[in-house]
């Protein structure tokens, strides 16, 4: 029986001192791990299969285990004291960090538990983190051991599927599925379990979009499915929705939009598995607010505005969740933005030298004091919103 109990603040802000006030991460102890996710359980239990969010908020795509990017994420997008985020799954595997990468999620999830939100990706499987990673990293970091991976799989047996945002955005890892017609559907899956072979709950972390096609088709990925535009339509009508939001594929620009925003895949992954030399982002929605024709209409040729160059301008940037031309270049709506980002400099030292530092744990001693998480970012040098790709 999972009996509930809390880490006080105290201990939480050590953790995140560990993790963030040394370089290379310091890994927190096997006692220390099994503490914060038998906690979380016992805090998740009582989530909902689909969360109910609200703007403004920021959605993160795969992380993968690129600790110093996910840094890089905090530092553009604002500190979790400050930013609410929601992120799409997929947190371990692949990358050198994956250890620190979910520790760091899961000890700010219960530090600010309502600014951090996690879902649930297909990587958050003991099948897949036996094969891509993670379970190799842990035994690496931890003496051959495997308890921690233990601990770290089974809290992810208990995160959500999904979430909607002011009730009109529908968020999960990967897409739509045959066998669900109604969010009633996901709300009433018993999701306390290893990710199945087939079935809603392995469609939701496995599908994905295809411009290609009007309705459902099998995946090449040999789990979930391709759905087309009929499919998200009718989804978004049954359900009163507008747009859904995803992960799960590689984009070269950080982000994909279909069939006119209805649909966004959001990647949070640059130069992913050190070699891709991808961009990434974060999607920022302000609102939701589609009430009027105006906001609701289509860009006709009529509306398309020509610029020239591929970047956005400082003004650009500062007016983003209301130019018609940042819409039209992102394929967002109304109150949305792409913010695009490089690779950590972290993230390039791991590339020219073919592996990581994991686990070697420096002899520095932590100065700083209040606020962890907002020290941390203080010695940051700032960036400059001159340019953004696109």
């Amino acid at each position: 029986m999972t009996v509930p109990f809390s880490i006080p603040t105290t201990d939480l802000d050590y953790c995140l001192e560990q993790l963030l006030d040394h370089k290379p991460p310091k890994i927190l102890p096997p006692e220390t791990i099994q503490q914060l996710c038998h906690t979380l359980k016992t805090q998740l239990l009582s989530a909902p299969n689909i969360m109910q969010l609200q703007s403004p908020i920021s959605v993160v795509g795969d992380i993968h285990g690129q600790y110093h990017d996910l840094l890089e994420i905090f530092q553009i997008g604002g500190s979790p004291p400050d930013t609410n985020y929601l992120f799409l799954g997929d947190y371990v595997d692949r990358g050198y960090y994956s250890v620190e990468t979910i520790s760091l999620l899961i000890a700010l999830k219960l530090r600010y538990p309502d600014r951090i939100y996690l879902i649930r990706g297909n990587h958050e499987s003991r099948t897949i983190t036996t094969n891509y990673g993670f379970y190799t990293e842990v035994l690496t970091k931890y003496n051959g051991s495997s308890e921690v991976w233990t601990y770290f799989t089974d809290l992810f047996d208990y995160l959500p599927l999904g979430a909607t945002i002011d009730g009109k955005i529908f968020a999960a890892h990967g897409g739509l599925s045959p066998s669900c017609q109604q969010l009633d559907q996901i709300r009433a899956l018993d999701r306390f379990r290893e990710i199945p072979h087939d079935g809603i709950m392995a469609d939701l972390v496995w599908s994905d979009p295809d411009t290609e096609i009007m309705d459902f088709k099998l995946s090449p990925r040999g789990a979930g499915y391709l759905f087309g535009l009929d499919v998200i339509n009718k989804f978004c009508h049954d359900n009163d929705l507008v747009q859904m939001i995803r992960a799960h594929q590689l984009c070269n620009e950080g982000y994909t939009s279909y069939w006119k925003g209805k649909c966004l895949t959001v990647w949070s992954a640059p130069n992913y598995c050190y070699r891709c030399g991808n961009k990434a982002s974060v999607l920022e929605i302000l609102h939701s607010n589609y009430g009027s024709k105006e906001q609701q209409r289509s860009n006709t040729e009529e509306d398309i505005i020509e610029d020239d160059g591929n970047f956005l301008s400082y003004e650009d940037y500062e007016n983003r969740f209301n130019s018609l031309k940042v819409r039209q270049r992102q394929g967002v709506l109304a109150g949305q933005f792409f913010n695009v980002f490089e690779a950590s400099p972290e993230n390039n030292e791991d590339t020219s030298q073919g592996k990581s530092v994991n686990g070697i744990n420096s002899n520095e001693n932590f100065t700083g004091n209040g606020d962890f998480f907002s020290s941390f970012f203080q010695e940051r040098p700032a960036k400059q919103y001159v340019e953004y790709f696109l």
